[in-house]
């Protein structure tokens, strides 16, 4: 009797464990982490997009839009506005200016060797006794003409912090010392005779300082007509300080100065300045 022929091993291997079978149910805490992270990523876009682990940052400000750290609160331009005098507070030759004298470039701008001395004469030609950054620009400003006389007054408002302003007032008081007499020279070489003397001022604001300037121009040319050349130019530097705000002023003629119209700026300026603080102050 024949047996049949044992079956051959087929060729056909064994199918594998499926790789979806083999991986174990995640117990239930460890699911719940496995997806909170993965939520994460989806709303944190991954790296390379707001940071680099993929976290949300939170909202950024730009600085221009952050206030300053340390700044108190400014007057806002419709309150220092309300503190700038007017030609009506000087008298009937006053008026608005109609650009700038021409004395200011033939006269103020120089330099000199001392440091004090140089730095006087720039805020004399700029008007930026506080300074020239964003933080200290004046918050209103107002340019008067004695037509008269030829006198030119430009007064401005500034708010900033109080030991800062204070700082600039306790410099100019040094001046008539340091600067009580030295040499200015022009661009184009002119030698210049300054002479730095305090002024007395009236009791006004918490501080306050005032300086009277004189440059001598040169000889007169023959044939000249009385210009900047042949003048002394005499202008008072006034700063007066009141909490956080200030007022600066400078009063400039080739002629005789208006001590009267010096004085009513800062009268008449600080009253008025300390009425806009009482008003109220800007929200930053």
């Amino acid at each position: 009797m024949q047996h049949a022929p044992a079956a051959r091993p087929s060729r056909v291997p064994a199918a594998r464990p499926s790789r979806i079978s083999a991986v174990r149910p995640l117990p239930g805490a460890a699911l719940a982490a496995a997806l909170a992270l993965t939520a994460t990523a989806c709303v944190g876009g991954g790296r390379g997009a707001d940071g680099a682990d993929g976290t949300v940052p939170p909202t950024a400000q730009s600085p221009a839009a952050l206030p300053s750290p340390g700044l108190p609160p400014a007057l806002t331009r419709g309150q220092a506005r309300a503190a700038l005098i007017t030609a009506a507070d000087l008298g009937e030759a006053w008026e608005p200016t109609r650009g700038a004298a021409t004395w200011r470039d033939e006269l103020l701008k120089a330099t000199a060797e001392r440091p004090d001395c140089r730095r006087l004469l720039d805020v004399l030609y700029t008007e930026d006794l506080f300074g020239s950054d964003a933080a200290t620009v004046p918050r209103a400003t107002a340019a008067l003409d004695d037509t008269q006389d030829g006198a030119q007054l430009h007064y401005r408002v500034t708010s900033y912090r109080a030991a800062d302003l204070d700082r600039t007032l306790a410099w100019l008081g040094t001046l008539p010392d340091a600067c009580g007499h030295f040499t200015a020279r022009a661009a184009h070489g002119t030698a210049r005779d300054v002479r730095v003397t305090g002024l007395t001022l009236p009791q006004a604001g918490d501080a306050s300082r005032g300086l009277r300037v004189t440059v001598g121009g040169t000889a007169p040319e023959a044939g000249s007509g009385g210009d900047a050349r042949d003048g002394i130019l005499t202008v008072d530097l006034v700063a007066v300080r009141l909490g956080d705000d200030a007022i600066s002023l400078t009063n400039g003629t080739l002629g005789e100065p208006a001590d009267d119209a010096t004085r009513a700026s800062v009268e008449i300026g600080t009253g008025r300045l300390a009425e806009a603080r009482r008003q109220g102050r800007a929200q930053i």
